[in-house]
Protein backbone atom coordinates (compact mmCIF):
# COMPACT_ATOMS: atom_id res chain seq x y z
CA UNK A 1 0.00 0.00 0.00
CA UNK A 2 1.16 3.69 -0.80
CA UNK A 3 2.72 5.28 2.50
CA UNK A 4 1.46 8.91 0.89
CA UNK A 5 -0.38 10.20 4.33
CA UNK A 6 -3.39 11.45 2.42
CA UNK A 7 -4.20 7.98 1.14
CA UNK A 8 -3.37 5.67 3.99
CA UNK A 9 -5.06 5.06 7.15
CA UNK A 10 -1.75 4.83 8.94
CA UNK A 11 -1.35 7.22 12.79
CA UNK A 12 1.08 9.66 12.24
CA UNK A 13 2.64 11.97 14.30
CA UNK A 14 5.10 14.81 13.82
CA UNK A 15 6.19 18.51 12.39
CA UNK A 16 6.77 19.99 9.61
CA UNK A 17 7.34 22.87 7.44
CA UNK A 18 5.45 24.74 4.72
CA UNK A 19 6.52 27.37 2.16
CA UNK A 20 3.15 29.23 1.36
CA UNK A 21 1.36 32.64 -0.09
CA UNK A 22 1.09 35.18 2.74
CA UNK A 23 -2.53 34.67 1.53
CA UNK A 24 -4.33 33.35 -1.97
CA UNK A 25 -3.19 35.74 -4.20
CA UNK A 26 -0.54 37.16 -2.85
CA UNK A 27 2.87 37.86 -4.51
CA UNK A 28 4.37 36.99 -0.94
CA UNK A 29 5.97 33.88 0.59
CA UNK A 30 5.96 32.91 4.34
CA UNK A 31 7.71 29.93 6.21
CA UNK A 32 5.92 28.60 8.88
CA UNK A 33 6.12 25.13 11.20
CA UNK A 34 3.09 23.13 10.69
CA UNK A 35 1.58 20.06 12.27
CA UNK A 36 1.43 16.82 10.21
CA UNK A 37 -1.21 14.41 11.95
CA UNK A 38 -3.73 11.75 10.86
CA UNK A 39 -5.29 9.39 13.31
CA UNK A 40 -8.87 7.31 12.84
CA UNK A 41 -10.06 5.70 15.76
CA UNK A 42 -13.45 3.82 16.49
CA UNK A 43 -15.38 7.05 15.63
CA UNK A 44 -12.62 9.95 16.25
CA UNK A 45 -10.85 11.47 13.96
CA UNK A 46 -7.53 14.65 13.64
CA UNK A 47 -5.84 15.11 10.32
CA UNK A 48 -3.83 18.12 8.77
CA UNK A 49 -3.64 15.62 5.62
CA UNK A 50 -6.63 16.53 3.37
CA UNK A 51 -5.99 20.54 3.05
CA UNK A 52 -6.98 21.82 6.38
CA UNK A 53 -6.42 21.00 9.99
CA UNK A 54 -9.82 19.54 11.11
CA UNK A 55 -10.92 16.70 13.98
CA UNK A 56 -14.06 15.14 14.97
CA UNK A 57 -16.16 12.11 14.26
CA UNK A 58 -16.97 10.04 11.79
CA UNK A 59 -19.03 6.85 10.48
CA UNK A 60 -18.63 4.18 8.13
CA UNK A 61 -22.31 3.83 5.93
CA UNK A 62 -20.71 1.05 4.01
CA UNK A 63 -17.45 -0.15 3.21
CA UNK A 64 -15.08 2.66 2.06
CA UNK A 65 -17.68 5.17 2.50
CA UNK A 66 -18.13 7.84 5.66
CA UNK A 67 -19.97 10.88 6.53
CA UNK A 68 -18.42 12.32 9.81
CA UNK A 69 -18.81 16.16 11.12
CA UNK A 70 -15.22 18.26 11.69
CA UNK A 71 -14.16 21.66 13.53
CA UNK A 72 -11.32 22.72 11.31
CA UNK A 73 -8.93 25.44 11.60
CA UNK A 74 -9.39 28.00 9.69
CA UNK A 75 -6.09 30.65 9.35
CA UNK A 76 -7.38 34.11 8.31
CA UNK A 77 -4.81 36.78 7.29
CA UNK A 78 -1.84 39.14 8.41
CA UNK A 79 -1.07 42.21 6.81
CA UNK A 80 2.12 42.03 8.28
CA UNK A 81 3.27 39.10 5.92
CA UNK A 82 2.90 40.95 3.12
CA UNK A 83 4.22 44.54 1.40
CA UNK A 84 0.90 45.03 -0.73
CA UNK A 85 -1.36 45.01 2.69
CA UNK A 86 0.93 46.49 4.94
CA UNK A 87 2.23 49.66 3.28
CA UNK A 88 -1.85 50.16 2.10
CA UNK A 89 -2.64 49.54 5.75
CA UNK A 90 -5.11 46.74 5.10
CA UNK A 91 -6.70 45.53 8.51
CA UNK A 92 -5.55 41.59 9.71
CA UNK A 93 -8.10 38.80 9.26
CA UNK A 94 -8.04 37.05 12.81
CA UNK A 95 -8.04 33.12 12.80
CA UNK A 96 -10.54 31.12 13.87
CA UNK A 97 -12.22 28.33 12.99
CA UNK A 98 -15.42 25.82 11.20
CA UNK A 99 -17.77 23.65 11.97
CA UNK A 100 -19.13 21.76 9.13
CA UNK A 101 -19.77 17.99 7.85
CA UNK A 102 -18.05 15.54 4.91
CA UNK A 103 -18.37 12.51 3.14
CA UNK A 104 -15.38 10.56 2.16
CA UNK A 105 -15.22 7.67 -0.49
CA UNK A 106 -11.82 5.39 -0.26
CA UNK A 107 -11.52 2.99 -2.73
CA UNK A 108 -9.04 1.11 -4.51
CA UNK A 109 -8.68 0.26 -8.31
CA UNK A 110 -6.46 -2.06 -8.44
CA UNK A 111 -2.93 -0.78 -6.94
CA UNK A 112 -4.03 2.51 -6.94
CA UNK A 113 -5.40 4.18 -4.26
CA UNK A 114 -8.66 6.67 -4.78
CA UNK A 115 -9.89 9.32 -2.37
CA UNK A 116 -12.84 11.63 -3.04
CA UNK A 117 -13.83 14.53 -0.23
CA UNK A 118 -16.96 16.49 -0.15
CA UNK A 119 -16.79 18.52 2.91
CA UNK A 120 -18.89 21.79 4.31
CA UNK A 121 -17.18 24.30 6.35
CA UNK A 122 -19.19 27.10 8.31
CA UNK A 123 -17.17 29.80 9.96
CA UNK A 124 -18.03 29.86 13.40
CA UNK A 125 -18.06 33.73 12.93
CA UNK A 126 -21.36 33.72 10.93
CA UNK A 127 -20.31 36.69 8.79
CA UNK A 128 -17.58 35.11 7.73
CA UNK A 129 -19.42 32.65 5.82
CA UNK A 130 -19.48 28.96 4.41
CA UNK A 131 -17.12 26.78 1.94
CA UNK A 132 -17.24 23.47 0.14
CA UNK A 133 -14.44 21.90 -0.67
CA UNK A 134 -14.45 19.12 -3.29
CA UNK A 135 -11.17 17.15 -3.46
CA UNK A 136 -10.07 13.84 -5.31
CA UNK A 137 -6.27 12.01 -4.34
CA UNK A 138 -4.98 8.96 -6.42
CA UNK A 139 -1.66 6.97 -5.20
CA UNK A 140 -0.18 7.04 -9.14
CA UNK A 141 3.16 5.69 -8.28
CA UNK A 142 5.94 3.40 -5.78
CA UNK A 143 9.51 2.02 -6.09
CA UNK A 144 10.77 0.67 -2.87
CA UNK A 145 10.41 3.09 0.08
CA UNK A 146 9.14 5.58 -2.27
CA UNK A 147 5.56 6.72 -3.12
CA UNK A 148 4.08 9.51 -5.04
CA UNK A 149 0.42 10.44 -5.58
CA UNK A 150 -1.49 13.39 -7.26
CA UNK A 151 -4.42 15.71 -5.92
CA UNK A 152 -7.03 18.42 -6.90
CA UNK A 153 -9.40 20.12 -4.97
CA UNK A 154 -12.34 22.83 -5.89
CA UNK A 155 -13.25 24.92 -3.77
CA UNK A 156 -16.65 26.82 -3.39
CA UNK A 157 -17.52 29.96 -1.23
CA UNK A 158 -20.30 32.15 -0.42
CA UNK A 159 -20.62 35.67 -0.68
CA UNK A 160 -19.94 36.52 3.22
CA UNK A 161 -17.10 33.85 2.74
CA UNK A 162 -15.81 35.83 -0.30
CA UNK A 163 -16.52 39.42 0.90
CA UNK A 164 -14.77 38.54 4.02
CA UNK A 165 -11.53 37.72 2.26
CA UNK A 166 -11.44 40.02 -0.75
CA UNK A 167 -13.88 42.71 -0.11
CA UNK A 168 -12.38 46.37 -0.06
CA UNK A 169 -15.41 48.70 2.04
CA UNK A 170 -15.39 52.31 0.58
CA UNK A 171 -13.96 53.28 4.19
CA UNK A 172 -10.74 50.86 2.99
CA UNK A 173 -10.56 52.40 -0.62
CA UNK A 174 -10.55 56.20 0.90
CA UNK A 175 -7.54 55.04 2.99
CA UNK A 176 -5.78 52.80 0.70
CA UNK A 177 -6.13 54.22 -2.28
CA UNK A 178 -7.23 50.71 -3.73
CA UNK A 179 -10.78 50.72 -5.78
CA UNK A 180 -13.69 49.82 -3.48
CA UNK A 181 -14.66 46.08 -4.20
CA UNK A 182 -17.86 43.92 -3.65
CA UNK A 183 -17.52 40.54 -4.01
CA UNK A 184 -19.83 37.59 -4.47
CA UNK A 185 -20.56 33.90 -4.39
CA UNK A 186 -18.96 31.12 -6.51
CA UNK A 187 -15.53 29.66 -6.99
CA UNK A 188 -12.40 30.18 -5.05
CA UNK A 189 -10.06 28.25 -6.40
CA UNK A 190 -9.14 25.12 -7.97
CA UNK A 191 -5.58 23.03 -7.42
CA UNK A 192 -3.30 20.50 -8.56
CA UNK A 193 -0.70 19.17 -6.51
CA UNK A 194 1.83 16.14 -5.81
CA UNK A 195 1.99 13.94 -2.81
CA UNK A 196 5.29 12.12 -1.42
CA UNK A 197 6.81 9.95 1.13
CA UNK A 198 9.90 8.03 1.51
CA UNK A 199 10.00 5.32 4.42
CA UNK A 200 13.00 6.08 6.44
CA UNK A 201 12.64 3.31 8.42
CA UNK A 202 9.52 0.65 9.82
CA UNK A 203 8.28 3.45 12.19
CA UNK A 204 9.43 6.95 10.85
CA UNK A 205 8.35 8.39 7.10
CA UNK A 206 9.29 11.78 5.50
CA UNK A 207 6.07 13.14 3.91
CA UNK A 208 5.23 16.20 1.99
CA UNK A 209 3.02 18.16 -1.28
CA UNK A 210 3.40 20.57 -3.56
CA UNK A 211 0.80 22.45 -4.71
CA UNK A 212 -0.50 25.01 -7.41
CA UNK A 213 -3.42 27.21 -6.62
CA UNK A 214 -5.61 29.04 -8.87
CA UNK A 215 -7.83 31.85 -7.61
CA UNK A 216 -11.57 31.81 -9.44
CA UNK A 217 -14.50 34.22 -9.82
CA UNK A 218 -14.39 37.65 -7.85
CA UNK A 219 -12.08 36.39 -5.61
CA UNK A 220 -9.35 37.01 -8.82
CA UNK A 221 -10.99 39.77 -9.97
CA UNK A 222 -10.40 41.91 -6.56
CA UNK A 223 -7.81 44.39 -6.43
CA UNK A 224 -6.54 42.36 -3.35
CA UNK A 225 -5.07 39.68 -5.97
CA UNK A 226 -1.37 40.62 -6.84
CA UNK A 227 -1.52 37.07 -8.51
CA UNK A 228 -4.51 34.46 -9.70
CA UNK A 229 -2.17 31.93 -9.05
CA UNK A 230 0.30 30.58 -5.90
CA UNK A 231 2.19 27.98 -5.27
CA UNK A 232 2.94 25.99 -1.93
CA UNK A 233 5.19 23.23 -0.67
CA UNK A 234 5.71 20.97 2.93
CA UNK A 235 7.61 18.42 4.06
CA UNK A 236 7.31 16.70 7.49
CA UNK A 237 9.20 13.90 9.65
CA UNK A 238 6.35 11.40 11.01
CA UNK A 239 5.99 9.01 13.49
CA UNK A 240 3.98 6.07 13.00
CA UNK A 241 2.33 4.52 15.78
Amino acid sequence: MLAVAELTNDSIIGPGLRVRPAYDGSRANQTELVPVVRYFGQTLFVRSTQGVLEGGARMELAEGLHVGAQLAYEPGRKASESPFLKDRGMPDLSTGASIGAQVEWDHKFGPMPVTLLARVRQNTVADRGAQLDFRLSAGVYQNGRFSAGVFTQATWANAKSTRYLYDITPQQAASTGLPAYVAGSGWLFASLGLLWSFDVSEKWVVVGNVESRHLQGDAARSPLAEHKSNYAASAGLAYRF
